[in-house]
């Protein structure tokens, strides 16, 4: 059983897109919202490199994302930082899918 490395990825792409909007704009809810989406997907990836069946938070993380993030690409149609993020969640959800309903690993 290994590191969840995209897990733990995109956890730090989504903290850190919180960062970069802060220092930019100096938005303190972009920083909020990364730091604290950012600390659930990492959480979320922890949990699936201990059991790979314990995918619930890492889905709840990436699904709100994927729908809040979505509707701010499709209001402003600027792929930064809203589409960028959208569409790693929405991968994120499409993976995790893919493990739930997925085969099981053997032993």
């Amino acid at each position: 059983m290994g590191l969840d490395w995209i897990g733990f990825s995109y956890a730090a792409l989504v903290a850190s897109g919180g960062m970069i909007g802060y220092a930019k704009a100096g938005s303190v809810p972009s920083l909020a919202a990364g730091l604290l989406f950012g600390s659930l997907a990492g959480l979320g990836a922890y949990q699936l490199s201990q059991d790979p069946k314990n995918i619930w938070l890492s889905l709840i993380a990436s699904g709100t994302l994927a729908g809040v993030m979505g509707m701010r690409f499709y209001n402003s149609g600027k792929f930064m930082p809203a589409g960028l993020i959208a569409g790693a969640s929405l991968l994120m959800v499409g993976r995790l899918g893919l493990k739930m309903y997925g085969k099981p690993h053997e032993g």
